[in-house]
């Protein structure tokens, strides 16, 4: 490979992987500072320059200028400088040119392997940056394989796993399929940045929202909290800026177009989005739905709830293995206790009989 080719493929390179080629050149330069002192067992501090035009490369020895020589290698006369160029003075460094004949034929030999490692390095420090940038954000990805129990995903300029935690047990992963992903996290590693996606996160219901309902994306509609079982349902509590301005119609849209595009994505997810209050009680009501409340009765010290409902809506305020009722929790952030009508009736009864009695 002589000088242009080797320009011509960092050329190249520098398209392909859209790195800042005075990266490369820089680390080409720095390679064959050590390629030089390798092959031609010198103690001189040199350093080398390659033309970013034409390729060419020149070799120097960096020597002091002194009054008294006493060594060769790193010292230079002032006599003997000034032949060079006059400005040069007592304690001034000189760039002696000692490229060998043959360096061309070294150069192209270090040239790839330490460009090659440059690059590995940049390409990693533009990933981590771009999805730095990213994180608790949402992504596209693609799916390219399953390894095991992970899924891989190509997300752009790099591929991640998708780790069996942060799966939809009710999904399917098939290759080319297109998925939204929550980055939860990027780090740093030896080995490049460590891009952890999500498809549960509860992240990933909060960005679909802002994809999907133009309110929320302005500021006018506001997500107080969101509770999720991934893969089964979702409860977004949700509060409007703006009197006129619906929350809950808005995040439903048109004919019910917005939710459902969101369900869509989560394949078949069901979500719940009820009216956020700054009274417990209201907002307590609220997160119960679809189930109608008779009254709720809270013990703001325990930051507890009693909650009363009609008795054939019990079993829909507590929904199937109690899940309406633990998500309800989760979003309101209190402690609730669903009573039926009936229920609550007898046990009023029965603390009255047992006051009565004693």
């Amino acid at each position: 490979m002589n000088t242009i080719e080797l320009i011509e493929a960092l050329e190249e390179l520098v398209k392909e992987k859209r790195i800042d080629r005075e990266i490369i050149f820089t680390a080409l330069e720095s390679a064959l500072v050590s390629a030089y002192k390798k092959n031609y067992g010198t103690a001189q501090n040199v350093k080398v320059n390659v033309n970013r035009d034409t390729g060419e490369i020149h070799v120097y020895a960096q020597k002091e200028v002194v009054e008294e020589v006493y060594d060769n290698l790193l010292e230079i006369s002032l006599e003997d400088a000034r032949k060079i160029s006059l400005k040069y003075n007592i304690g001034d460094i000189v760039d002696v040119e000692v490229t060998p004949k043959d360096f061309g034929r070294v150069a192209a030999q270090t040239a790839k392997q330490s460009v090659i490692q440059k690059i590995r390095e940049a390409e990693r420090e533009i990933i981590y940056k771009e999805f730095i940038e990213k994180e608790n954000d949402l992504i596209t990805g693609v799916v390219q394989k399953k390894e095991k129990q992970n899924v891989l995903v190509d997300i752009g300029r790099t591929e991640t796993l998708l780790a069996p935690n942060e799966q939809m047990p009710n999904e399917e992963y098939n290759h080319g399929d297109i998925l939204k992903l929550y980055v939860v996290e990027v780090k740093k590693t030896p080995k490049g940045p460590n891009i952890v996606i999500s498809r549960t996160h509860p992240g990933l219901i909060k960005r679909l929202f802002e994809l999907e309902v133009p309110e929320i994306f302005e500021g006018i509609v506001e997500i107080k909290s969101i509770a999720r079982e991934a893969g089964s349902r979702t409860k977004i509590a949700v509060h409007s800026k703006d009197e006129n301005v619906d929350p809950t119609g808005a995040c439903v849209g048109p004919k019910g177009i917005r939710v459902q595009n969101i369900v869509n994505e989560l394949k078949g997810e069901k979500i719940d989005i009820v009216k956020w209050s700054k009274d417990p009680s209201e907002f307590i009501a609220n997160a119960i739905s679809p189930a109608k409340v008779i009254s709720v009765e809270v013990n703001e010290d325990e930051k507890s709830a009693k909650v009363i409902v009609p008795d054939y809506q019990l079993s829909l305020a507590i929904g199937k293995e109690g899940q309406n009722a633990r998500l309800a929790a989760k979003l309101t952030g209190w402690k609730i206790d669903i009573k039926s009508q009936s229920q609550a009736q007898s046990e009023m009864e029965n603390n009255m009989q047992g006051d009565e009695t004693e």
